[in-house]
């Protein structure tokens, strides 16, 4: 029992964990740059031609897809900040919604190499056919967790950046559509990306426009991911062995010391299929309830991590500041009836020693 609560503990974390990564990272990308972008194929973050506009038509057509939540038009802007004598270069994203004018929330990377704090100003130059020049001021400052030093995104009003490329509150540089959790797959993204290409394909004057999916733009993301899930397959199976080995064992001294009486149940008319069972259902019994214990002790362990991060991580190798952990009901379940089919079929091969126990030399023993 303590083997299958140890083993089954380790079994729900890793299925927990597995889906806080999938979960906090599907999410940061989308809050980055959505799931599915639509875009003008000549989009660049310099310049300010080749806005895009979506027309209502097309708009109802993508919403109506299955897996689309909601729609945000976006406008981006290469641009360079300066604070005292640091300057960078940053991405400035304009969403709607995004703050009161003039106001940014910038990433943490940023505050920290230029000194900033919320209050701060910030002096930007946008570079363009002429240089524009903007003064902003620092509203927040948030954790990017797909951010590195080569790509800060800074968070303003769309209006904002729409002035300064002189956009009038149709345009944007893209389209960002942002999916349902249980479509934010590879294969998911993708067929929805193929749907909502024919869409622009066959629409009226789009022409100019194409989808791509996160799945492409974040390819080495996806894969990641992708590895981090056979990873806890792996863990499956070696908790499952273990466990299951570990009952085996157990069966099996149970069954020696129990010779006698399985030698009198077959003298008395038992089958071997009557008197395994016998020995399965003790078997069962002892692995449900480590199993609940184990996940007693998981979902604990995940309420403390969720509300203290006392686990930490370093953002630069896992994109997470401490290690997440998502509870999905259904993942769960299935881990724990999988793990469970699998050790009651270990158990079917110390029963074969059931057969091999001859009535005649039992009692000769006896």
């Amino acid at each position: 029992m303590v083997t299958i609560a140890v083993a089954s503990f380790v079994i729900i974390i890793a299925v927990a964990v597995s889906g806080g990564f999938r979960y906090e990272l599907r999410k940061g990308i989308a809050e980055l740059s959505g799931d599915i972008q639509i875009t003008s194929p000549y989009m660049d973050y310099i310049g300010e031609e080749h806005p895009v506009t979506l027309g209502e038509e097309l708009e109802s057509a993508i919403t109506a897809l299955d897996g689309v939540d909601h729609i945000v038009p976006a406008v981006y802007r290469a641009g360079i900040v300066k604070a005292g004598t640091n300057i960078h270069g940053v991405i400035f994203k304009g969403i709607p919604g995004g703050g009161d004018s003039l106001r940014v929330s910038i990433p943490e990377r940023l505050a920290s190499m230029l000194g900033m704090k919320p209050g701060d100003r910030m002096l930007t130059y946008f570079i363009g056919d002429k240089v524009k020049a903007r003064q902003f001021t620092v509203d927040s400052i948030y954790e990017d967790i797909l951010g590195s030093d080569d790509n800060l995104v800074v968070y303003l009003g769309i209006e904002d950046i729409r002035r300064v490329n002189g956009w009038g509150d149709d345009k944007a540089s893209t389209i960002e559509i942002i999916l349902d959790d249980k479509w934010r797959s590879s294969d998911r993204m993708e067929y929805l990306t193929d749907e909502i290409g024919a869409e622009i394909l066959f629409g009226e004057g789009t022409d100019s426009m194409i989808a791509t999916s996160a799945a492409r733009r974040y390819p080495q993301i996806f894969s990641w991911l992708d590895l981090i899930d056979f990873n806890v397959l792996i863990v499956l199976v070696l908790m499952v062995a273990v466990a299951g080995f570990n009952m085996i064992s157990s069966l099996l001294i149970m069954l020696f010391r129990n010779i006698s009486v399985i030698g009198t149940l077959k003298a008395m008319g038992m089958t071997d299929r009557q008197i395994s069972a016998v020995f399965l259902r003790i078997s069962s019994s002892a692995t449900l309830k480590g199993m609940l214990a184990g996940n007693i002790l998981a979902f604990l362990f995940c309420i403390v991590q969720n509300s203290t991060h006392f686990i930490k991580l370093d953002p630069a190798n896992y994109f997470v500041s401490a290690v997440p952990v998502h509870l999905n009901a259904l993942q769960i379940i299935g881990a724990d009836l999988l793990a469970y089919v699998l050790i009651m079929l270990l158990m079917l091969l110390p029963c074969l020693f059931v057969s091999r126990v001859d009535p005649a030399k039992t009692v000769r023993v006896q």
